[in-house]
């Protein structure tokens, strides 16, 4: 059983995966701080003084605190201005990942290129292209 879970845990995707969270964790980290420490301040300075991360409504009477984190122990809040911040921070995300998977792809479409190892479509199989030269046939009134 441990030869087992051996193999399993040093397998080469379960190591990339680890490898993969841990960095995911660490740039979210630093998304985190991109938005909350420059463009969050720049959005509240253009909008005069607008921080987005201490706007709640109340849902309870008894709160009566001005900052988010006072509200919530005082009663029940709706922090939207929180959840716009972690709204802004996916969407960087998101646009970093994908401008960063496009230049993975460019990069790789260049090599094959480069290489000649740019995947070819499989061979069509005989039967399926008289089914096809069938229907084409059928569809333009013409009988085999």
């Amino acid at each position: 059983m441990w030869n087992e879970f051996k193999q399993f845990a040093l397998r080469g995707n379960v190591v990339d995966l680890a490898i993969g969270i841990i960095i995911g964790a660490a740039f979210g980290r630093i998304v985190d701080s991109l938005v909350g420490d420059i463009f969050m301040p720049i959005i509240g300075a253009v909008t005069g003084g607008l921080d987005f991360s201490n706007y709640f409504t109340t849902l309870s009477g008894n709160v009566t605190a001005t900052s988010l984190e006072e509200a919530r122990k005082q009663g029940a809040v709706l922090g939207w201005g929180n959840f716009i911040t972690v709204a802004i921070n996916f969407v960087i995300i998101a646009w970093i990942l994908f401008l960063l998977v496009k230049g993975m792809n460019q990069l790789r479409k260049a090599e094959d290129a480069k290489t000649g190892t740019a995947e070819k479509a499989p061979e069509i199989p005989a039967d399926v292209k008289l089914l096809t030269e069938i229907r084409d046939m059928m569809k333009s009134g013409r009988t085999p």
